[in-house]
């Protein structure tokens, strides 16, 4: 396996995890006996997790390699599938959830540092394409998972033979990674980054492109088909084509999307990303007729696709090493991720979803305008970096 598609395996098996947990939510819920509001608090726990792991991360790609770190906190990642659905009550649920969190982002953050690494070895962009392979990872365990709770399949029987499954995948991944002495520029030629590192300077600012795209990301994914619903009187099925067609226009993108990048450069990318969200962003407030809103919906997901992917590549390559830039930007995206939501439904309870989306439409220009900020510095490619299979 050579190691391109190695870290693509790795991205994979990390979206199979949270694609498997998400459609098992339910059995869960009913198991354990627990209301709306008790699932809710719980479901807060893996950010909280993810926020206090995420900055520790880049250190443990110092100390240990990131190659190892990436491997080991993949096992962990995959291990921890089975935790949730074994709990016995409560309490350990969100004991569950919370280490579950702290290993999801945690390895979010060492694969991401791994694949600015290789990118740079390879010499042109792989970031889009590996996170597109995320969200087949993702739909694809979403898939089985739905198939599995339809049977009624115990939720634990599911998510043990899962957790088994992707932890052989991860292993098997994780010996085609590029070894980190084969690596120019690799982490152990810079000054050790600190034990916890939270985003300070050109990290904040390329954290706040990540942030925009994240909000309309976040904001649209769990508000499409309650927009389309309330807004344009849509039924069950076309209010959840909304969501389909966003998260199918994202994956594609991210699939596709390192060729554009190589073609227009990030900037222009993401100006060019930007510019098709707000448009989109337009149509869903202007709305009301489903098509037209799913039109919209569409449009923002083709635009904000490969934003995210350009955002980690940058700061990896801003940070003193790769893994304290990406930990820095993922620990804003995540806010930003677990704010949206909350946000979109405060605005519109409290005026119209159509003025909920225009703030979001404005948050997407306000990203076009920030375009800038990912311009590649000249120490982004190391001279004389090996090429490597891809």
């Amino acid at each position: 396996m050579s190691p391109h598609r190695a870290i693509a395996a790795v991205f994979a098996a990390h979206g199979a995890v949270a694609g498997s947990l998400s459609t098992r939510l339910p059995w869960i819920q009913e198991h354990l006996h627990l209301s709306p509001g008790t699932l809710g608090l719980a479901l807060l726990c893996p950010s909280i997790g993810a926020f206090v792991g995420m900055p520790t991360a880049g250190r443990l790609a110092y100390r240990f390699g990131n190659r190892a770190a990436t491997r080991v906190l993949l096992a962990l990642w995959c291990a921890g599938l089975a935790l949730p659905a074994l709990s016995p009550s409560p309490v350990w649920l969100f004991g569950a959830f919370l280490l579950f969190g702290a290993a999801a982002g945690m390895c979010d953050v060492a694969m991401n540092a791994h694949a600015v690494l290789l990118e740079r070895q390879l010499g042109r962009s792989i970031m889009s394409g590996l996170h597109g392979t995320w969200s087949i990872g993702s739909l694809a365990a979403g898939g089985l998972g739905a198939l599995a709770a339809h049977a009624g399949i115990d939720a634990r029987l599911h998510l043990g033979a899962m957790s088994l499954a992707l932890l052989l995948l991860g292993a098997a991944a994780g010996r085609g990674l590029l070894p980190d002495s084969a690596m120019a520029g690799s982490v152990r030629e810079a000054p050790a980054p600190r034990r916890f590192a939270l985003p300070t300077g050109a990290i904040l600012v390329i954290g706040l492109v990540g942030f925009c795209a994240t909000f309309a990301e976040g904001a649209s994914s769990n508000w499409a088909a309650v927009y389309l619903t309330a807004v344009t009187d849509a039924g069950p099925g076309l209010a959840a084509a909304g969501y389909t067609v966003f998260m199918l226009c994202m994956a594609g993108t991210r699939l596709l999307g390192d060729r554009v990048i190589r073609r227009l450069g990030p900037v222009a990318t993401v100006r060019t990303g930007g510019a098709v969200a707000a448009v989109g962003g337009a149509l869903v407030v202007a709305a009301r007729t489903p098509a037209l809103a799913i039109a919209g919906f569409a449009l923002v997901g083709l635009g904000v696709a490969v934003i995210v992917p350009l955002v980690f590549a940058a700061a990896g390559n801003a940070g003193t090493t790769p893994g304290e830039g990406v930990a820095g930007v993922a620990t804003i995206t995540y806010l930003s991720g677990l704010i949206a939501p909350a946000v979109t439904g405060g605005v519109a309870g409290a005026l119209s979803y159509p003025t909920a989306f225009a703030l979001i439409t404005g948050v997407v220009v306000l990203l076009t305008l920030l375009a800038p900020v990912l311009r590649p510095s000249p120490t982004s490619q190391p001279e004389g970096a090996l090429r490597v299979n891809a």
